[in-house]
């Protein structure tokens, strides 16, 4: 049921105009809370929430990717997710440009674009603005070079770097075997060397005027026993079962990408029958953890990210009420 309650917009998007177009995105590990929070915030605030997480955009990934069930949502619309077959391969280029459309899309219905997810990679390519370029991929191109690199060496194959790409080559070690392949491989998928795809994904200024909300967990015990409780939830809603279809249809050998979504990997060897479902539930949790960690670390990293507390001194969770306004706050301090 909607609330009657008032929207209490930010101030500066109540006609969501002006140069730059309004954005709020919702970052943080793992479990730490950012779906329920997304959606509190686009029901006060009239927003629309979008995917951001490189394995939701998968349809019959579900359960392992921790996608919000409709009775989640709210009733919120959700974009992004559920937009590309498991077994074919989704790039970054492809989500920048989806995420650009939805956008405006939401915009144009005078609502706020709300992001919420922890695929950092996405959101630094969507924030950056302009075309971003991502040049195709020739599989065995960069076979036959990995091939040539063991029959001549490594300094043989950086020399073909070094002959159409200097720049690159001076930057690329010789032995970062697979940084050079990858530049040799875009002057031959795009005709243009790396020096030059990377000056063309460079711009300027964001067309956004984004607030970024990091969600923290100064003691790193208690997101650590969300994550576990999480697994425990998911392999009690069906993991298992999700893992094992997708197995059998070959998703995980035709697409490298949903190959490396945690909560899938760590259960095969179980599936095969080369561990215990104890042990196996056990790398799940672990393999979650480190993934959290590594989260932390990148979305850390940037200096965009306003990290909020998601507990009280005591420990306890603080009030949404509470997060709301402080997260209000943050935006009502962005330049115009």
């Amino acid at each position: 049921m909607e609330s009657n309650e008032k929207k209490v917009l930010p101030a500066g998007i109540d006609s969501l105009a002006g140069e730059k177009k309004p954005l709020l995105a919702i970052v943080g590990p793992t479990a730490s809370g950012k779906t329920a929070l997304s959606v509190l915030l686009a029901k006060r605030l009239g927003g629309e929430i979008l995917s951001c997480d490189s394995m939701q955009i998968y349809r019959g990934m579900d359960i392992g990717t921790a996608k919000p069930t409709m009775e989640e949502r709210e009733g919120i619309p959700h974009h992004l997710l559920d937009i590309a077959d498991a077994d074919t391969p989704f790039s970054c280029a492809d989500y920048v440009k989806a995420a650009s459309q939805a956008i405006d899309e939401i915009l144009a219905r005078q609502k706020l674009p709300i992001l919420c997810g922890g695929t950092g990679l996405y959101l630094d390519a969507l924030l950056r603005g302009g075309n971003f370029e991502e040049t195709e991929t020739d599989p065995a191109f960069r076979e036959e070079l990995l091939t040539f690199a063991e029959q001549h060496g490594n300094h043989a194959l950086h020399e073909r770097l070094a002959e159409i790409d200097p720049e690159s080559a001076a930057t690329i070690h010789e032995n970062n075997v697979k940084r050079v392949i990858r530049a040799l491989e875009i002057h031959h998928t795009s005709g243009m060397t790396k020096t030059e795809a990377d000056r063309r994904s460079r711009v300027p200024a964001s067309p956004y005027r984004a607030l970024t909300v990091g969600l923290q967990y100064p003691d790193r015990s208690l997101l650590y026993q969300r994550i576990d409780r999480r697994v425990e939830q998911m392999l009690a809603d069906g993991l298992l079962e999700e893992t094992r279809s997708l197995l059998s249809r070959g998703v995980f050998a035709k697409n490298s990408t949903a190959a490396q979504a945690i909560g899938y990997k760590e259960l095969l060897g179980y599936l095969r029958g080369e561990e215990s479902p104890e042990a196996a539930v056990e790398r799940l949790k672990t393999a979650t953890r480190r993934y959290a960690k590594r989260q932390l670390t990148w979305f850390g990293a940037r200096d965009y990210v306003h990290w909020i507390p998601m507990t009280a001194s005591d420990g306890s969770l603080r009030p949404a009420e509470e997060l709301l306004e402080e997260i209000v706050r943050l935006f009502n301090e962005l330049p115009a």
